[in-house]
């Protein structure tokens, strides 16, 4: 019913379009509007579609419907209003919050609640006058009271503003498992406990549960388990106060959420799955995730690491070869776990975090092109001068002498490199870890770790294997020239990446210092502090540059993102396809080669509104989009139309036919 009403809504977008909403009313801590969809009464029309819009000051959170253990939900009056016959309030799905020890449900930052307003007098003028009390809570508590009102003229369209806010909001108000694929299964109550089983028709990957039952009831932080590879969830919660009331149950997981009605109560609660039947599954993911990151196009100049690696050990002993391969193993290993490390710090503070995003940060990109280049200018031979330990020349010295320092720390920056890509499986993995807690972050990324170190580890198990290489010779000269020049390329890909983060300023400037730097390795070889100063300076030349304007759209065929449009398009009658990418990710390069810009894909996208989110640089908005959909990397696409109004994912590598078969499901509304 919500999406017939948001259809017919956006249907009208042809109509003239006006301002419809009250004066903001401001207090100590939030600001509030009455926005309205439509800019008059309709002729005839005898419903209108309205909305209460709240923003609180950052810290203040206000409650739901059912506000948990302590918390009042909102108090609406519609007296004063005319021509009202009845008002219809919804709720979206809450978030939790818990602060010492108790449990509440609501919304921080912001929320608007829908408003059905049916008409007493159809078509007639109308007057929307509202009374709210909501109770806005931080480290205290204060009822904050606002008066709104907002005629409405006989007559009008749609507001377009409004409509949008509108349509964005009532998608995150739970349905009744239809659209979100939740339902329920078995519900135990008795006077200590709360247990619930639900199933789900395609992967969970962060439920939560928010029982009902009544004024008087409150019920302790769940304990959630997910089984059967994520589409089954078990939840048990503490009864801290039965209610008198029927048990509604809403579920809810990511974007999706679900109201369901209690079934019969069993006589026995479910018994408790073992949690880790999930966590196993998503551990074999991960580690085919890391295993198919060795044959991302990201990851060519890791290749030509491991196979100058491989050159420098094939005439030594097994003992030597085994050693130094199981360090790089440990080095890749090692990596994965310091970026696990920093996921969970992150979680623990509250930051957002996603897969890529270092290659946002122009001093992360000029360390990276500077330890490449000089990666490079070494393999081709250019200098062979050993700097202390933790250099990367040093670095490549060592390997090629064997060290086992030297090793580790190629393992480490192949799975640094490896960084930017995302492979099938891989976002799976990394969004199951990103919304569990420690334990599975850990227990994820050491297998990822694994997956990506298993070439290392298969000729660690059988360093025979490495005499099948044709013996040393002049020809090796040529092989290390070939994979500097590999290394050189993806020096120049970063210098690109950082001309689109920070400018062609800083990327030229950057450039310049590594030549002159060059030069001097070079053709001064007592120079050596002169070179390290050098280098050095082109390392922290983005600290002291300043900050970029914003990126142009570079292709007019493209609009820029934005959700709500996407949608509002979409319940107009387009079809919108939706493309996150960055210049950093080469899988999203890829992707545009091979299947956007090809045959009957590129022909396909003719005929639909285009849409690009540039995440290049840092952005909360397509941040927060991603973890909306419960991705934590790119690429990632949605296509939207009448037949998909909530959008349809599509895979991380696509194919031609998951692109049409995607576009000819969002048509479907127009076609039939």
């Amino acid at each position: 019913m919500i999406r017939a009403c948001l259809f017919a809504l956006w249907a009208c977008l042809a109509l003239p379009l006006y301002a419809a909403g009250s004066d903001v009313v401001a207090t100590r801590t939030i600001t509030a509007q009455l926005v309205s969809a439509q800019d008059g009464v309709p002729t005839g029309g005898a419903a209108l579609t309205a909305g209460l819009f709240v923003t609180l000051e950052p810290g203040w959170k206000t409650y739901w419907r059912s506000p948990g253990e302590v918390g009042l939900p909102p108090q609406i009056s519609w007296d004063g209003s005319e021509n009202i016959r009845d008002v219809v309030l919804s709720y979206p799905a809450p978030t939790r919050f818990t602060a010492f020890e108790i449990e509440n449900f609501g919304y921080e930052a912001e929320v608007l609640f829908p408003l059905q307003l049916q008409l007493e007098r159809p078509g007639a003028p109308a007057r929307l006058a509202l009374e709210a009390t909501l109770l806005v809570c931080a480290d205290i508590c204060i009822p904050e009271t606002v008066s709104l009102s907002l005629d409405l003229p006989a007559g009008g369209g749609i507001d377009a503003e409004a409509a949008e806010q509108i349509a964005t909001w009532m998608a995150r108000i739970p349905d009744d498992g239809g659209a979100s694929g939740l339902r329920l299964d078995t519900v135990f109550l008795d006077g200590t406990a709360l247990v619930v089983t639900a199933q789900s028709d395609r992967p969970l990957t962060s439920p939560d549960i928010f029982p009902e039952q009544g004024e008087y009831a409150s019920f302790g932080k769940p304990e959630i388990i997910v089984a059967d590879a994520g589409r089954s969830v078990w939840a048990r919660l503490p009864v801290l106060a039965e209610g008198e009331g029927g048990l509604q149950i809403t579920l809810t997981d990511g974007a999706r959420a679900a109201t369901l009605t209690a079934p019969a109560l069993a006589n026995a609660p479910a018994p408790r799955p073992q949690a880790s039947g999930a966590l196993m599954g998503m551990l074999a993911i991960a580690l085919l995730g890391g295993l198919i990151l060795n044959v991302m196009p990201c990851v060519l100049p890791v290749l030509s690491i491991k196979l100058t690696s491989a050159l420098g050990t094939a005439g030594q002993g097994r003992a030597r070869v085994r050693a130094g391969f199981l360090a790089s193993a440990a080095g890749v290993i090692a990596f994965f776990w310091v970026l696990a490390a920093i996921v969970i710090a992150m979680q623990a503070s509250g930051a957002s975090f996603g897969w890529g995003m270092q290659f946002q940060n122009p001093v992360f990109l000029s360390l990276m092109i500077t330890i490449i280049a000089l990666f490079a200018a070494n393999m081709a031979g250019l200098f062979e001068i050993t700097l202390p330990q933790g250099w990367t020349t040093g670095m490549a010295r060592t390997e090629a002498r064997g060290g086992w320092s030297g090793d580790f720390a190629t393992g480490a920056f192949a799975a640094l490199l490896a960084t930017p890509c995302s492979a099938p499986f891989l976002g799976t993995a990394v969004t199951y870890a990103m919304t569990h807690g420690p334990r599975e972050v850990a227990a994820i990324f050491t297998a990822l770790g694994v997956g990506l170190a298993l070439p290392y580890l298969l000729i660690a198990a059988r360093p025979g294997w490495l005499s099948r290489l044709p013996k040393p010779g002049p020809w090796m000269v040529w092989v290390k020239w070939a994979m500097g020049g590999l290394l050189a390329a993806t020096a120049l890909w970063l210098l690109a990446v950082l001309a689109a983060v920070s400018g062609l300023g800083l990327a030229g400037a950057l450039a310049a210092i590594l030549v002159i730097g060059g030069v001097v390795l070079v053709w001064q070889r007592a120079a050596l502090p002169v070179a390290v100063a050098v280098f050095a300076a082109a390392m922290a030349l983005p600290l002291f540059w300043p900050a970029p304007t914003a990126i142009a759209q570079d292709d007019s065929m493209w609009l820029v993102f934005d959700e709500a449009e996407a949608m509002a398009r979409a319940d107009a009658g387009e079809v919108v396809f939706v493309d996150v990418t960055a210049d950093w990710c080469l899988t999203c390069k890829a992707n545009k080669s091979l299947v956007l810009d090809r045959g009957a894909v590129a022909e396909a996208l003719e005929g639909v509104t285009l849409m690009r989110a540039d995440w290049t640089r840092p952005s909360d908005t397509i941040l927060n989009y991603l973890k909306s959909h419960d991705r934590y990397g790119i690429p990632f696409n949605m296509v939207y139309g009448p037949g998909a109004p909530m959008g349809i994912a599509l895979p991380e590598l696509l194919t031609p036919d998951a692109v049409l078969n995607a576009i000819m499901t969002a048509q479907g509304a127009v076609q039939g």
